[in-house]
């Protein structure tokens, strides 16, 4: 899988924009505020059609246009890929694969990969656990992305499940209850596979996420994932079951998958308490070049790796680390800072006054 080239119309700061990409490293330099990290969101939306920094399709559309367009050439398993996406302040854009116009959003997945680090991306480790839980799902959707409906369907059951315990009134009447029952059979079903999808993607996560730590931080530390979801042991219908009347009385679904958790410890202490700031910067940028792992794993193929702001978040030997144990594929990187001693990209771009230009 590769990005040879990019195109820009009122996408955020840029009126139009035009990029080539080098087949391996390419570095996007400039000050902050040039909208380097702009660039990389496109690349990123038009994987998933939403924004890894989170915003709104209202905030991608430059001020004062009516839409944006986004358009990709590159290469897929051997063969010509191009994506086109519209994109509109309100309501529905457009998105072609190959000229194909997209019936649903969720056709787009797989024809692009790609896996992007940001300065967020500490909250993986320090953060709540339903970072965690995104970042396994947003895993398992990259490597399969069959099981984009199963994440889909869990969401929409626990919305209905949630109505209808707030709905009780903190009452179990046989109405209640009889249709409590329907949406637990749902749930079971669905809650089930998707915790053993998620706890299968743990498992082999954790070999490969020790290496890439020691990459990173060039240290050999013991670093063990695992996934937390006691409801497993007897199973979510019981679990459901004892339950039941706190649930009804908080108004609120009390276990599920959308409760478990991802525990990450370093040395046999947990990171998200007990690591260091230095530590947990290692071990999030260690999480997404595992998953870059496991993805090229399954697929075949590498997704394009995207590391933004990556130097920023990291001291000199860890920098050099990184770029010494780049995975194999495609890299974008973004950098205010400039390269650290070593790098050595098939292409820097300079990234000011909204236009990307050759040093």
């Amino acid at each position: 899988m590769r990005l040879d080239r990019l195109w820009l119309t009122d996408f955020r700061s840029y009126a139009a924009a035009e990029i080539e990409f080098a087949p391996g490293l390419t570095a996007l330099l400039g000050a902050n505020g040039e909208g380097k990290t702009n660039l990389v969101e496109a690349i990123a939306y038009l994987a998933t059609l939403t924004s890894f920094r989170g915003a709104p399709n209202e905030a991608l559309v430059r001020a004062g246009a009516d839409l944006a367009i986004l358009r990709a050439e590159g290469e897929r398993e051997g063969r010509a890929l191009l994506i086109e996406a519209e994109l509109r302040p309100t309501g529905r854009g457009r998105v072609l694969v190959n000229r194909q116009r997209l019936a649903r959003a969720r056709d787009l997945l797989g024809a692009l990969r790609v896996i992007v680090f940001a300065p967020d991306d500490l909250e993986l480790v320090k953060g709540g656990p339903a970072g965690r839980r995104d970042y396994l799902d947003d895993v398992l959707v990259s490597r399969r992305p069959s099981l984009d409906p199963l994440r889909s369907d869990l969401d929409r059951i626990l919305r209905q499940r949630n109505t209808l315990l707030k709905q009780s009134g903190g009452r179990l009447t046989p109405e209640i209850e009889s249709t409590l029952t329907v949406w637990d059979a749902k749930f079971v079903d669905v809650a089930e596979r998707l915790a053993t999808e998620r706890a299968r993607l743990v498992d082999e996560l954790g070999p490969v996420l020790s290496s890439t730590y020691e990459e990173v931080a060039g240290r050999d530390v013991e670093v063990v994932a695992r996934y937390e979801a006691p409801w497993r042991e007897q199973g979510l219908a019981a679990a459901l079951a004892a339950v039941r009347r706190d649930e009804i009385r908080r108004g609120v679904s009390l276990v599920g998958p959308h409760r478990d958790e991802l525990l990450l410890a370093l040395d046999g202490l947990p990171s998200r308490t007990h690591a260091s700031q230095g530590e947990q910067r290692s071990l999030a940028l260690a999480l997404r070049l595992a998953s870059h792992h496991v993805v090229t794993a399954a697929t075949g193929s590498p997704p394009i790796l995207v590391l933004d702001d990556v130097f920023s978040e990291l001291d000199d030997d860890r920098s050099a680390a990184l770029l010494r144990h780049l995975p194999a594929g495609q890299t974008v990187l973004t950098s205010a800072a400039g390269l650290p001693p070593g790098a050595r990209p098939e292409l820097v771009l300079q990234v000011a006054g909204r236009s990307v230009s050759r040093p």
